[in-house]
């Protein structure tokens, strides 16, 4: 599926980079093929405009900012956050600017990050309810750039099966290969999926996971949201909760930016944020090294794998069907000509 042919994919939210990168300036990033550039108004508040000066096509993220305006640092033209010129240096005081723009697009902040909406949004940024909560912390974990599809992590996010494999250097066990029974529930937001799983508890992880125990259970509920966020809720036997969630936006076809949250009811005391970054990088290293030997359109390209109907493959499954569901619902109001795999 080529994310960047898809228009419906540009009415949701996607996670871009947290919103203490644009106190230093306008940032550039591109969102679904889309080059954009990201700035702070003069409320503090995000905005995004499509790279490009009206004038000489220059890209404005070279540029800087004035009093919550983008100037252009090519000849100085400046832009206000809706993307109107409302200033051109070289013209004589009494001269009437002209009617021009930089197309605009939808951002605001959420959970530290910058958000952006590259159409009117199909919904909202996913809700969570802890951000805030009395008793739990936020940890910015990591945002990077992984040379895979966005549906390939989500599917893989989901996928218990890969767990002693993958993730043998870390907490899975290879000598326990049968992951255990999810039970599925799609909603309007995509779906639930919730199990109970054994994974080993090395010395390293006693902190994270709240025993010193060679083994722990994870009660682990993990939620899809439509197209590209989860949120994995594990409870251990501790009554610690570590929540992660992602949020997988799509660059261009093979690239994604990963940005991923952790939420815990405990404290620095308890488990320093350093040591849950590092317990949690060397897990999505695993699995970022494996997802980037994928081919990344491997989930929806049916002619690129082989199905063996695993009951593992059953979330990646839905997912397939529920987005293309998705594009075939908007095909006749916005979708180009060409059709998904």
């Amino acid at each position: 599926m080529l994310n960047t042919k898809q228009p419906v994919l540009r009415r949701f939210w996607y996670a871009l980079m947290p919103v203490e990168n644009l106190k230093d300036g306008p940032k550039p990033f591109t969102l679904l093929g889309e080059p954009i550039v990201l700035f702070l108004d003069a409320k503090g508040e995000p905005a995004a405009l499509e790279d490009r000066c009206c004038h000489r096509t220059a890209k404005l993220s070279k540029g800087w900012c004035n009093n919550g305006n983008i100037v252009c640092g090519y000849h100085g033209w400046e832009y206000d956050r809706d993307g109107k010129l409302v200033m051109i240096p070289q013209f004589p005081f009494e001269q009437p600017v002209p009617e021009a723009k930089a197309r605009s697009f939808r951002a605001k902040t959420r959970y530290g990050y910058v958000w952006v909406a590259l159409d009117e949004p199909l919904s909202d940024i996913p809700d969570i309810p802890e951000d805030g909560l009395p008793g739990y912390r936020r940890i910015n974990q990591f945002y990077e750039k992984w040379n895979t599809a966005a549906l390939r992590l989500m599917e893989n996010s989901f996928d218990n099966a890969h767990f002693a494999f993958v993730h043998k250097g870390t907490f899975g066990d290879i000598n326990q290969p049968k992951p255990e029974k999810y039970e599925i529930t799609e909603n309007e937001d995509g779906f639930d999926a919730e199990t109970i799983i054994t994974v080993r508890n090395p010395l390293s992880a006693s902190r994270i996971t709240g025993t010193t125990e060679p083994t722990t259970k994870r009660h682990q509920r993990n939620k899809w949201f439509i197209p590209f966020c989860r949120r994995l809720d594990m409870e251990y036997p501790s009554g610690i909760r570590h929540i992660i969630f992602n949020c997988a936006t799509p660059i261009s076809d093979g690239q994604i930016q990963v940005i991923q949250l952790l939420f815990r009811n405990d404290t620095e005391a308890d488990c320093s944020a350093q040591e849950l970054i590092d317990w949690d990088a060397a897990i999505i290293a695993e699995d970022r090294d494996m997802l980037e030997s994928t081919d990344p359109d491997a989930i929806v390209d049916m002619g690129r794998k082989i199905e063996m109907h695993m009951p593992s493959d059953r979330p990646g499954m839905i997912m397939r069907k529920r987005l293309l569901e998705l594009l075939r619902a908007h095909d006749e109001e916005e979708l180009p000509r060409e059709r998904v795999a």
